[in-house]
């Protein structure tokens, strides 16, 4: 199932896929509780997304509610209704046509970045250079209102992954799975990037070396945004 590729699979599938990534996210201990939020656009245009108020351990395909482009919920469980930040997700599809997926997390070292209102823009590590390139922090936003879609919207056109500042982490993929490997490739990188700092700093990767990293990503079937060389020296610009 993990391999599957959404243009492959029927609704069920997606569904359980959507599940085994929520169970994977809360194994990993990137969530709490309720926290955190999952989306799958379908073929029809519309998504099927994790609903408010459920952790992500017990969700079950049963459980997830189909909505529209708007946020309406057209079929679901009696009392459920989608994920309070479904406008987060929502602003993701509008602006990206290339966004299958949507994923929010708050994976512990990466958001002790954003709480810190620290980017994580330093090209160090060879893998993370390809995959994502520099992480923005994005600015604050009180969940569930239009201030957050307001917040990443000036950042979806360059970055796949972005930190919330003083919340978590948001990825976008073409499809689930590289949402979900988005997360974990930034979850990995904050965590090298701390034990770095803590033996005395990272060492970049020359600038030449970075272009030629940045220009490889097609020869590896990398899709989506990547910023180039960006930095963020405050966080947000």
């Amino acid at each position: 199932m993990w391999f599957l590729q959404e243009d492959s699979m029927n609704e069920q599938e997606i569904k359980e896929q959507l599940c085994d990534v929520c169970h994977k996210m809360w194994q990993l201990g990137w969530v709490a509780a309720n926290d955190g939020n999952v989306s799958v656009k379908l073929e029809d245009g519309t998504f099927f997304a994790t609903p408010t108020g459920m952790s992500k351990s017990f969700i079950t395909p049963d459980k997830l509610v189909r909505i529209n482009d708007k946020g309406e919920v057209l079929e679901g469980a009696a009392g459920l209704r989608p994920s309070s930040e479904i406008k987060m997700h929502l602003c993701c599809y509008r602006e990206r046509s290339d966004v299958g997926a949507v994923l929010h997390a708050h994976p512990p070292v990466a958001t002790g970045y954003a709480v810190a209102n620290k980017a994580l823009d330093e090209y160090t590590m060879i893998e993370s250079v390809i995959a994502i390139g520099s992480v923005p922090v994005t600015p604050y936003g009180t969940p569930s209102t239009d201030e957050v879609p307001e917040a990443i919207k000036p950042y979806l056109q360059e970055h796949d992954v972005m930190l919330l500042q003083n919340h978590g982490a948001l990825t976008v993929g073409a499809d689930l799975i590289t949402a979900y490997y988005r997360m974990e490739t930034l979850e990995l990188f904050a965590k090298i990037s701390l034990n770095a700092h803590l033996l005395g700093g990272a060492q970049e990767i020359s600038r030449e070396n970075i272009d030629r990293l940045c220009s490889m990503r097609a020869q590896y079937g990398v899709t989506g945004k990547h910023p180039g060389y960006k930095k963020y020296p405050n966080g947000q610009n």
